[in-house]
């Protein structure tokens, strides 16, 4: 599919040449709004803001990076280096860093990632129960996404479950504050706070952005648009107002995790002036998968009308297969994409096709079935093995190892596993590392400590000093893959590592594949002492290294270990894993009442989930450039149980029948067969 042309489009050139007030684009799907927004910021240097004047916020560190690379190329390296391009959480970060002392934060306050949050909780609650903390996590977060504190949350409370979660929530902000440390949704609501209540940083950040671009501003929550309104609600009338929000009421799929569509509602009544510009051509799909997703969409009321277009052509007609059950519809995705391949030959790659499913369950059987074809494939969204977090509870020792002002990596490692140091004691050793402006691991050591803790807790705190300290020495002269090997096999049985697992675990068979998980990590770091580096290319021999020079390497070998974008291999993906993503050969799988839309027994389908679902369904389509295949199941599995499949209401709602070409699998497959036959090729086997 040809890209977006050299030159913008008249509404495009619209939202790039607006400067003088606040600006909202309704980019439709493939509408070029990345485009859009680095040309405005182009436009507004060339108006005379420096690049330091410009904030453009994102959701995804991917994404903002994408934006930065594309700024370079049109504005050069040096401007593009100094835009303030980011996430809306790591400009948090930037605020705090500069100026959450006057909120009594330390300079070098923490960080605590999602499953640190969870070993506060479970202290906070008192639970061993991981569900249970999860549980609470997740209510505590949309909470705060919607500006609640423990107080106004407790207030808010619907019944007993909420009443013990804002109290959990309570004590929770306690242990944060004690522990200088802050969690991701404080890194919005902080910021937040920090323009409501002073005056002075207020006026620093207003002076500091004079332009503030935000993206898919479709997926903000509630305290992301009041930071934004307070960034920009200048006193001078003249600079108030200075933003351009792009986003498209028709994507907004993230209202269970805190986004919320009344933030687009809210602009033009909090903003009079508001320019609305719809950005309707599409530069990704033909004629005939667009027809489809306009016509599912119209089922939703409209904040803003739009009605997306390109120019073409009408395509291939959007495909509809009737499948007997998950394993049929597996199959026939199978003979899709062999089918196209046979007929395309080496132009068409594996990496031209997905497969997007409403829930993760789904992709079992796929996988499956793309395994027995040999077609390679990967699991976007899927947990990388560095995420898991056995593993990140060691990556938090070996980064205090490297680093002893590490706090985030000494609150993780000093818990985990536990070790008689509790919250009362780590409070203390928090409120008197910020009095002195000292990290947490250099206080243990303290003489004045003692003033303020007893001495079995000054001495279970000496005891760990002492043995972090020793294990660097140790890990600063191990050299080599066996007594690498050695030395961290003997580091897990001195913290009862394995033991801790199997008691933090319910499952014994789940602690077990843990452990395994935690051997192989230990594998890998030993062979990388050993000089041995697997790449794509084989297995390389390099220089020996001490096991404290490959930690000192470990963040930049994860997010090496990450990358693969690039690979020739069918994506298999949830929807909402897939938004911002795009093939030339799409097929949706599942499509089926109780799938999608989604609706769990026990669940209403209320009208506002309704709609999203619906906003799920046109994503999914939209995300398809040249072929579009919807499967539904005749039969489906329910739990254990195998169910009567109802077509989901979104296919009829496509209008399929008005230009669509239903089909037959199990003609497709026989006529596949006989197209290679003809050329002399193997035929694919029956999948059986």
């Amino acid at each position: 599919m040809a890209d977006a042309p050299a030159t913008l489009n008249p509404a495009q050139l619209d939202a790039v040449h607006h400067l003088s007030g606040p600006c909202l684009v309704v980019a439709g799907a493939g509408s070029g709004k990345t485009r859009v927004i680095t040309h405005k910021i182009a436009r507004l240097l060339q108006a005379g803001l420096t690049p330091k004047q410009i904030a453009a916020i994102t959701f995804t560190n991917k994404a903002a990076q994408e934006m930065r690379e594309r700024a370079k190329s049109l504005v050069g390296p040096r401007a593009a280096k100094d835009l303030a391009i980011s996430t809306f959480h790591s400009l948090g970060v930037r605020m705090l860093r500069e100026d959450g002392t006057r909120l009594g934060l330390k300079e070098q306050f923490s960080i605590l990632d999602s499953d640190d949050v969870l070993g506060v909780l479970r202290d906070a609650g008192g639970a061993s129960d991981n569900a249970l903390a999860r549980r609470w996590q997740w209510t505590i977060s949309l909470w705060k996404n919607q500006g609640l504190n423990s107080a106004s949350a407790l207030r808010a409370a619907k019944d007993d479950d909420e009443q013990v979660a804002a109290r959990v929530m309570q004590r929770y902000e306690e242990r944060l504050a004690a522990y200088q440390a802050v969690d991701f949704d404080d890194l919005i609501s902080l910021p937040l706070k920090l323009l409501q209540t002073d005056a002075e940083a207020r006026a620093k950040w207003q002076n500091t952005f004079r332009h503030v671009l935000v993206d898919e501003y479709q997926d903000t929550n509630a305290v992301q648009y009041e930071l934004l309104k307070a960034l920009v609600d200048h006193p001078d009338e003249r600079q108030r107002g200075l933003f351009t929000a792009v986003g498209d009421d028709d994507q907004s799929i993230y209202g269970w995790r805190g986004a919320t569509i009344e933030n687009l509602k809210r602009l033009p009544q909090d903003w009079p002036g508001l320019r609305v510009i719809p950005l309707e051509q599409n530069y990704r799909s033909t004629g005939h998968i667009l027809r489809a997703a306009n016509n599912v969409i119209a089922g939703n009321p409209k904040i803003f009308e739009k009605k997306l277009w390109s120019e073409f052509g009408d395509g291939e007609p959007v495909r509809l297969i009737e499948a007997d059950g998950e394993e049929h519809e597996a199959e026939r995705a199978v003979a899709f994409i062999q089918s196209l391949r046979g007929q395309g030959g080496a132009e068409i790659k594996f990496s031209d096709f997905a497969i997007l499913y409403r829930a993760n369950h789904q992709s079992r059987v796929l996988e499956q079935k793309l395994r027995s074809a040999q077609i390679p494939y990967k699991v976007s969204g899927g947990q990388s093995f560095f995420d898991r977090a056995e593993i990140k509870d060691l990556c938090a020792w070996l980064r205090l190892l490297v680093n002893q002002d590490d706090d985030p990596a000494f609150l993780r490692a000093v818990t985990t596993p536990k070790r008689g140091i509790g919250h009362t004691t780590l409070g203390k050793l928090g409120e008197f590392s910020a009095k002195w402006k000292k990290s947490l691991f250099e206080s243990l050591f303290s003489d004045t400590l003692a003033a303020q803790l007893g001495a079995k807790a000054i001495g279970s705190l000496h005891e760990f000093g002492r043995y972090i300290n020793e294990l660097e020495h140790r890990a600063r002269h191990t050299q080599g893959s066996e007594d690498a090997k050695a030395l961290l096999l003997e580091w897990l049985k001195d913290i009862g590592y394995e033991q801790h697992l199997y008691d933090s675990e319910d499952s014994e068979k789940l602690a077990a594949s843990r452990w395994t998980n935690v051997l192989d990590f230990v594998d890998w770091i030993a062979r990388r002492c050993g000089g041995e580096i697997r790449q794509e290319g084989g297995t390389f021999e390099g220089e020996k290294q001490t096991v404290l020079q490959v930690a000192q390497t470990i963040s930049v070998i994860i997010s090496l270990a990450e990358r693969g974008d690039e690979q020739d291999v069918v994506t298999l993906s949830t929807l909402h894993a897939a938004k911002g993503l795009e093939w030339p050969h799409v097929v949706l799988a599942g499509i089926n009442e109780g799938l999608l839309p989604f609706k769990a027994d026990a669940e209403d389908m209320t009208p506002q989930r309704l709609e999203e679902e619906r906003r799920l369904m046109y994503v999914g389509i939209t995300r398809a450039r040249r072929t579009l295949v919807v499967s539904t199941l005749r039969r489906r599995k329910k739990g254990r149980d195998t169910v009567q499949g109802i077509p989901s209401r979104f296919i009829a709602e496509m209008k399929l029948d008005e230009a669509g070409a239903k089909e037959d699998p199990r003609e497709r497959l026989k006529r596949l067969r006989a197209e290679l036959a003809a050329r002399g090729a193997p035929a694919p086997s029956p999948a059986a």
